[in-house]
């Protein structure tokens, strides 16, 4: 059915919108500038004094009563429940320069960029040829931070849905969250619709710059285009386009795009310019350009730019709730897990277990590699063709800029699966500190994939797995950074996306000793132990009893809950301290004691988790770092786990012995020597330049180590060098 609505609705005031009253004599002035308009201009008449006093009035009333002045963005408005008197500012006035500007541009997509549609009461301000209605409107994206301009019941009651996403218009391009939002409200509306087609209107004020902004971030993420080529569509569909500079430089670095020199901002359209003037001259500013703005506030600080990388750092952005819950429902999917009655809500990440002397056998029955064990944070990825988000331990979604090109993604007369989508990574966030600068590197290491453009293949052993990662998300990316000249977005900097990506190497078991001695006491970022794989197995969710770790004997931890409560002992109040884990999803109170930091207070612990190693001389635990990554403590049977391989005492000589007597099993000795023959006669070709210096470890033996250990030495000291490898 096709909608046919008046978009010039009278507008109603939001309960929230409380206004300071005019003073009666200001609008006693404003009824004698008509009289003064016909005279010839001369020094400052009284009516522009009393204009100019009228407006530092209100100045001074707005600063002095900053709760009367509305609040709009995403939180809901709150208000005391007692009797207020309601007072409403003038809502006819209109925004500066709308009657000159053009009602709307052409469709983008599905997309109509518009100016702000006006209600009824501004009729008497509206000639009747300056006012529109549209038709076949499905949705609308209101993108002011203003409610005055009409009343959002009109588009409902026709069956349109009103979105409202505030975004403030002065000297301040929209939030990025706000722009996970528009993209989300915009791609549900186009998959959901059915015939006839229905548009979504979009406007701001004047339909240009915050309007502008956002069509354009969306394109960005559903097209295979660059930047400049997205400026150039809405601008040719919404002349001039976007013409606020800053709006155009946040679009190039949000997306890692260097900006063309032959890239001119438009000047400010002529309706613009033309448009009522203050007393200085200059344009007035919209009324919602800062409604919630308090001048006199302090500036926020608190994106500038961090010295510091800690492993607790937030990266990334949050995403809408209804897009979260479908990529969870995508990941339980992709892992064969059921989703339950309230869906999916606990992290289904493979989670090892403590290496103890009975699962230690399970080395001598099944093909193992090793790997290092980082001290990072714990993420999958999920990488769609509209962006890239990181699942921490919380199995909360948040939205990174970067880039995964498919592979032959940039190959003549490629145009189908350009990039990644719905693809899924398991890894750790790590941070390297190169010893001599103390530079600081964000590096995401991949170690796992469980699903590649829509397809699971967690089923298949994990050799394979390990393989595909490299041929089908690192050779690709790293062919199109080294030949980013040729590609088809020349402009874009990977060096500029918030971390590095690498594929985690894994070794044969006989390299173990190198890995431990050789190996990892020159890494640049902390490693507390190893991590042994079965190189056959599936991937298996949440707990996996042949995944292994081992941690150096003074490193093994537990995660607890800590709490604090205040007991009175007769006339004594003393904090009691408790440790808890988690049985069956409840609570668990464990005995023992817990030492903190000297000079640390412990009640500022409480509440949180955090990650505790055993001090058996002294009987007690010993705090390690507080865990923000991690929402629940460990669950009963892995502090079981844990108490049996501190028990056991699994030494680093202890390890290497077994190790040593397992690898001349024929299993292994055989396989060795097959994987020996085959990095032989593959070190014998020219690595290719997809490869780089990180090229997959062929057979893993001690040559590639060495290789891998003089690469990270290099890194270390070769500071000013970009390497061609992530």
């Amino acid at each position: 059915m096709i909608v046919s609505m008046d978009l010039n609705a009278s507008p109603e005031p939001e309960e929230d919108e409380v206004f300071p009253e005019p003073y009666s004599e200001e609008d006693n002035v404003q009824d004698e500038q008509v009289d003064y308009n016909e005279h010839v201009e001369r020094e400052e008449s009284a009516v522009q004094i009393s204009r100019r006093e009228r407006e530092e009035r209100m100045q001074r009333i707005r600063r002095q009563r900053p709760d009367d002045r509305p609040s709009y963005g995403y939180q809901p408005s709150q208000r005391d429940d007692g009797y207020q008197v309601k007072k409403q500012r003038p809502n006819s006035r209109l925004p500066p320069g709308w009657l000159d500007c053009p009602a709307f541009g052409q469709e983008i997509g599905g997309l109509i960029p518009s100016k702000v549609p006006l209600g009824e009461s501004f009729n008497d301000e509206v000639p009747p040829g300056k006012r529109y209605s549209f038709k076949q409107v499905g949705l609308v994206i209101d993108l002011t931070n203003s409610s005055r301009y009409y009343n959002v019941n009109e588009w409902r009651k026709d069956g349109i849905k009103h979105v409202k996403i505030a975004c403030k218009g002065r000297d301040s391009v929209p939030e990025n969250e706000a722009v996970n939002k528009f993209f989300n409200e915009v791609a549900q509306f186009l998959t959901r619709q059915k015939q006839p087609k229905k548009y979504i209107l979009v406007h701001c004020t004047h339909g240009h710059n915050r309007t502008g902004y956002m069509i354009v971030h969306y394109l960005m993420r559903t097209l295979p285009i660059s930047v400049s080529q997205a400026i150039k569509i809405f601008a040719d569909a919404r002349p001039p386009g976007i013409y606020k500079p800053d709006y155009i430089d946040a679009l190039y670095n949000f997306y890692h795009e260097k900006k063309p020199d032959m890239v001119v901002c438009p000047p400010t359209p002529e309706w613009k310019r033309s448009s009522d003037l203050d007393l200085n001259g200059d344009a007035m500013p919209d009324d919602d350009d800062d409604d919630d703005v308090d001048p006199s506030a302090p500036v926020d600080e608190s994106h500038s730019t961090q010295l510091v990388m800690t492993n607790d750092d937030i990266l990334g952005d949050n995403v809408p709730p209804d897009q979260e819950i479908a990529m969870r429902q995508f990941c339980y999917q992709t892992l064969k897990l059921p989703g339950g009655v309230r869906g999916p809500q606990h992290f289904p990440g493979s989670h090892p277990v403590s290496l103890n002397r009975d699962n230690l056998q399970l080395l001598r029955q099944r093909y193992y590699y090793a790997t290092w064990k980082a001290d990072g944070t714990r993420y999958m990825m999920l990488i769609t063709m509209d962006g890239c988000y990181l699942v921490d331990r919380h199995f909360s979604f948040r939205r990174v800029q970067m880039r995964f090109p498919c592979r032959h993604a940039n190959e003549k007369g490629m145009t189908e699966k350009m990039y990644h989508h719905y693809t899924l990574l398991d890894g750790e966030m790590i941070i390297d500190t190169l010893p001599d600068s103390q530079k600081q590197e964000r590096r995401y290491l991949i170690y796992d994939m469980m699903a590649i453009n829509q397809v699971s293949i967690v089923e298949r052993p994990f050799y394979e797995r390990w393989k595909m990662l490299e041929k089908e998300v690192i050779e690709p990316r790293n062919f199109e950074r080294q030949h980013i000249y040729q590609s088809q977005n020349p402009y874009y900097r990977y060096d500029l996306e918030p971390f590095r990506v690498r594929r985690k190497d894994f070794w044969l078991l006989s390299t173990v000793t190198k890995l431990l001695k050789g190996f990892i006491p020159k890494l640049s970022h902390a490693a507390d132990g190893l991590i042994f794989q079965g190189w056959d197995d599936p991937y298996v969710p949440r707990t996996h009893e042949g995944l292994l770790k081992w941690k150096y004997p003074e490193m093994n931890s537990v995660d607890f809950l800590f709490e604090v409560a205040a007991i009175r002992i007769f006339l004594m109040v003393d904090d009691h301290q408790s440790l808890y884990l988690f049985e069956r999803g409840k609570k668990k109170l464990m005995d023992g004691r817990v030492i903190f930091p000297e000079g640390a207070d412990p009640s500022t612990f409480a509440g949180k988790i955090i990650e505790c190693s055993w001090d058996s001389e002294e009987d007690v635990w010993i705090c390690m770092r507080v865990r923000p990554d991690k929402g629940t403590p460990n669950e009963f049977n892995t502090y079981r786990k844990v108490m049996r391989s501190i028990k056991d005492n699994i030494t680093e000589d202890v390890l290497l012995n077994e190790i040593n007597e397992i690898i001349r099993l024929p299993m292994y000795a055989d396989r060795i020597q097959h994987e020996s023959k085959a990095h032989h006669n593959s070190s014998r070709r020219r690595p290719n330049a997809a490869e780089g210096v990180d090229s997959p470890l062929a057979g893993g033996q001690e040559m590639a180590i060495s290789r891998r250990i003089a690469t990270y030495s290099q890194h270390r000291r070769d500071l000013g060098r970009q390497p061609d490898w992530e």
